[in-house]
């Protein structure tokens, strides 16, 4: 299960309207791929539609999708947003990283 902050909530419902995404039916893709400066790092798209294997969470009126293998890295994680002056967007509090980058972008288990 992936969670979702108010804050983000807020801002996903926000973004996905300004690029054309309907955030009642359409879906937030949350996956990991390779790079970053830890080893691997998170990745957030808009998608109208998902795929037979892809594991399909709601949480605060946000639906999730997350590939198979994404989710084993993101289980128990919680989708936050961090504005203001020294805001950095969206941000993953992920239970399972051992390790981040400064930036926050990236970790490595």
């Amino acid at each position: 299960m992936i969670t979702v902050s108010e804050t983000a909530r807020k801002k996903v419902v926000e973004l996905m309207t300004d690029d054309g995404f309907d955030a009642i039916n359409d879906y937030v893709r949350v996956g990991v791929k390779s790079g970053g400066c830890s080893g691997l790092s998170y990745d957030l798209t808009f998608d109208k539609s998902h795929a037979v294997e892809d594991k399909i969470f709601e949480d605060n009126g946000v639906k999730i999708i997350v590939d198979k293998k994404s989710f084993l890295y993101l289980v128990g994680t919680t989708l936050e947003f961090s504005g203001g002056l020294n805001g950095k967007g969206f941000v993953f509090n992920n239970p399972n990283a051992q390790r981040t980058c400064g930036c926050g972008e990236s970790f490595s288990l």
